[in-house]
């Protein structure tokens, strides 16, 4: 009893200087259920505090596992802690989760897809044993980044000057994507904006496209030998991420760029998590600080000031461009706003 007693104050003492991060008023609220649902793999008592904090913080299961298993291998690999061992007082540890894991949780990735090692995170072809070098690089900062239905908009926007777009085209005809996607190639010729496909990653080979941008889904379905594919071909990857735990598994593969969201909820597509929020998108940031980042979702006008103060290098709009009056002056408008 005493433990729990414990356990529950020092997850509440996370959350309150946490609660920013919160996706939903009162997360102390949500502290006993947390605390009562704790993962069996998790067995020392300072990292079930930091997985139950995270949980009622509305983290999903997967990436409170992940920041309480990257803090659980920080304390023993720095020895600041003895992870079995209560402080004294909750302040007496070091409660800056989120910073403190921005460095630690490249090294640890327990959802059962990769473990991540900094630096020496896995690359390799299971099948073959060949290890992969990091994708061709993209800018840093992407600036306005426009995913845009067909290759008449890619063209469209790339005269308008936005300086990335991406060419999402739904089609199950093999020869109607590859046509779709030579033409966005030769769309944005002569424009200086750089192209991007989403999904359709052989017609982008084909085609010549700058790069291509996968989703999480998308990457699962990829041997070693479709990720190579890309790399020779010197494309640009660029990945989405819904957390830590997606995070961690895209910057295993060493994109180009990690695309984070959705920030605000959307319409245009169902989630399988909730919106991130600017709160949290500024914590991403700054741990992918070495890579070009890319905001995605819900984003317009309104809300672009708050999601460029996070620090990303770029931001994603759909919506706020294909549904404009005049796209056009749209683009000059979110531009000067950069």
């Amino acid at each position: 009893m005493q433990d729990l007693n414990t356990m529950a104050t020092l997850a509440g003492e996370i959350i309150r200087r946490h609660s920013h991060l919160a996706l939903q008023a009162n997360p102390l609220d949500r502290l006993p259920m947390a605390l009562a649902a704790m993962p069996a793999a998790l067995t020392e008592p300072i990292p079930q505090a930091v997985y139950a904090a995270c949980r009622a913080l509305d983290f999903i299961e997967i990436d409170a596992h992940c920041v309480a298993s990257a803090w659980q291998r920080q304390n023993e690999r720095t020895s600041q802690f003895d992870a079995s061992v209560w402080p004294a007082e909750p302040q007496d540890f070091d409660l800056r989760v989120l910073p403190v894991i921005a460095s630690e949780a490249w090294q640890s990735m327990n959802s059962g897809a990769m473990d991540c090692h900094g630096a020496d995170a896995p690359r390799n072809d299971e099948s073959s044993g060949a290890c992969f070098d990091a994708f061709a690089p993209c800018p840093q900062q992407l600036g306005l980044y426009a995913v845009l239905p067909d290759a008449a908009w890619v063209g469209r926007m790339a005269r308008a000057g936005v300086p990335t777009v991406q060419l999402r085209f739904k089609s199950d005809d093999p020869a109607a994507v590859r046509r779709e996607v030579a033409a966005a190639v030769r769309a944005v010729h002569g424009t200086g904006a750089l192209l991007f496909i989403n999904d359709h990653w052989q017609a982008a080979i084909a085609a010549g496209a700058y790069g291509v941008h996968l989703g999480q889904e998308d990457l699962e379905g990829l041997g070693g030998a479709d990720l190579n594919a890309i790399r020779t071909a010197g494309l640009r990857l660029g990945l989405s991420s819904h957390g830590y735990a997606e995070m961690l598994r895209a910057a295993a593969v060493q994109p180009s760029y990690i695309a984070m969201g959705a920030v605000y909820a959307t319409t245009l597509k169902r989630m399988a998590t909730p919106p991130q929020g600017p709160a949290r998108l500024k914590v991403y940031a700054a741990l992918l600080r070495h890579l070009p980042t890319v905001a995605i979702g819900g984003i317009d006008a309104a809300r672009l000031p708050e999601v460029l103060a996070s620090g990303v290098g770029s931001v994603a709009v759909v919506r706020a461009l294909v549904a404009a009056d005049q796209p056009e002056a749209r683009v000059a408008a979110l531009k000067a706003m950069f």
